[in-house]
């Protein structure tokens, strides 16, 4: 699947990672555990075309451990995804 994204710390405007500030969609086989659980989950339920925000606990994210300089421990993560496209695999 290719989507845009931009991942904020839960109920703040602390922006951590954003596909659209880079220019460039980001791509990920769905289901292969290539992204957060959270995301798995999540962006499967979507439509091609379609934004929603996804709001992640940190069970389904970064857990205990985070993102050292990015993401702290036990964080509830908020990512507004849209997505772009989707190819099936072959």
């Amino acid at each position: 699947v290719f989507v845009h994204y931009v991942g904020k710390l839960h109920g703040t405007d602390q922006v951590f990672d954003s596909s659209r500030k880079r220019g460039k969609p980001f791509s990920f086989t769905l289901g292969a555990g290539e992204v957060i659980a959270a995301w798995d989950q999540g962006v499967a339920q979507m439509n091609k075309g379609e934004t929603c925000l996804l709001v992640c606990p940190p069970e389904l994210a970064y857990g205990d451990r985070g993102v050292p300089g990015a993401i702290p421990p036990k964080a509830t993560l908020d990512f507004e995804v849209e997505l772009l496209d989707c190819t099936p695999l072959k």
